[in-house]
């Protein structure tokens, strides 16, 4: 059984941090390329980082210099650091594991960014 499950959300302030911990079983982990994606209240989900299995890395512009996704074989586990965080990052975060035709979601973590 594939589980995807993310940790870390909160309620942080403008121009705080967090950091999101994904933690996967039932896959082999080394062989997805693991991602985050996030939806706002009212909006479609949209991506925002990706990591692949030799450590190639993809993000979406608004995140870029703010958020860095990682990941640890050995943990079976994505991060997303995210800092300098504004109101336009508040959302409900989710993993995802993607090898060819196989898409694994995550349950999501919220994240609010206010004051």
């Amino acid at each position: 059984q594939v589980q995807l499950v993310e940790s870390g959300g909160g309620l942080v302030q403008p121009g705080g941090s967090l950091r999101l911990s994904c933690a996967a079983s039932g896959i082999r982990f080394s062989l997805y390329r693991m991602g985050w994606y996030r939806q706002a209240p009212g909006k479609q989900r949209e991506f925002v980082a990706s990591i692949g299995s030799f450590g190639s890395i993809n993000s979406v512009d608004s995140v870029k210099g703010r958020f860095t996704i990682s990941r640890d074989s050995a943990k079976n586990t994505v991060y997303l650091q995210m800092n300098s965080l504004n109101a336009e990052d508040t959302a409900v975060y989710y993993c995802n594991a993607v090898r060819a035709d196989l898409n694994y979601w995550g349950q999501g973590t919220q994240v609010t960014v206010s004051s």
